[in-house]
């Protein structure tokens, strides 16, 4: 791969870490905040992604806002606790893989990394500390600064940051939120099969990929695909 930068940007829960046990759990102690039962698992994960206050209002939308916002507050709470507890590599451990192909795309001149992810920028600073990430993603896009994905403007301030043209930049993500964005921006979306979302979710990507190693080599080998 010679030539144009290229950007590959990543979702973060569901596609590089697997903290879904974190996730449940916080999400179930928000709702017993407020004396209601947590709706099922898969309905929980199903939005993933998604910034917090839009999630929470996806799965209680028969509360008022003031009880929403007490869930909001004490997911946060109860997965600060959670994380604190374990700590962030047992919390929300990389999938397998995940380190060797962000450390082979690292080491390739012409790409560079970022993230997009419904995070709060505190979240994911914390994230990246504890798999010591620090100085791999020339770009962090977090819920704190952009409406909810599938709006395109995390990965339109990633593009804009980088210099990157959309021709040259990747969506990797789990969820039907990420390649609706990626494709919102005019990017192509990489659909993972191992996070959140079931394949037949991820429509809108451009392709899937099963597992992080067949990832790097459709990103370092085969991108002329996309160009």
């Amino acid at each position: 791969m010679t030539g144009r930068l290229r950007l590959v940007i990543f979702d973060v829960d569901g596609t590089l870490v697997d903290s879904q046990g974190d996730i449940l759990a916080a999400m179930r102690a928000g709702f017993e905040a407020v004396g209601e039962a947590a709706p099922p698992r898969e309905t929980i994960l199903g939005i993933v992604g998604l910034s917090l206050d839009v999630a929470v209002a996806r799965l209680a939308p028969h509360l008022p806002e003031a009880a929403r916002r007490e869930i909001v507050e004490g997911y946060k709470a109860a997965y600060m606790a959670l994380r604190a507890g374990q700590g962030v590599a047992l919390s929300s451990p990389l999938y397998p893989q995940a380190r060797e192909t962000l450390d082979a795309l690292r080491g390739v001149p012409e790409v560079l990394l970022g993230v997009a992810t419904g995070k709060s920028a505190r979240g994911l600073s914390k994230l990246v500390e504890g798999h010591a990430l620090e100085g791999y993603f020339v770009t962090r896009q977090v819920a704190d600064h952009h409406p909810s994905k599938p709006h395109p403007a995390m990965l339109l301030a990633a593009l804009a940051e980088t210099g990157v043209d959309p021709r040259d930049a990747v969506m990797v993500g789990d969820t039907s939120y990420d390649m609706e964005m990626a494709r919102a921006a005019g990017i192509a979306g990489i659909g993972v099969t191992w996070g959140y979302h079931r394949a037949e979710a991820l429509g809108a990507a451009a392709r899937l990929v099963g597992d992080f190693g067949q990832l790097g080599t459709v990103l370092t080998q085969e991108w002329g695909a996309w160009t």
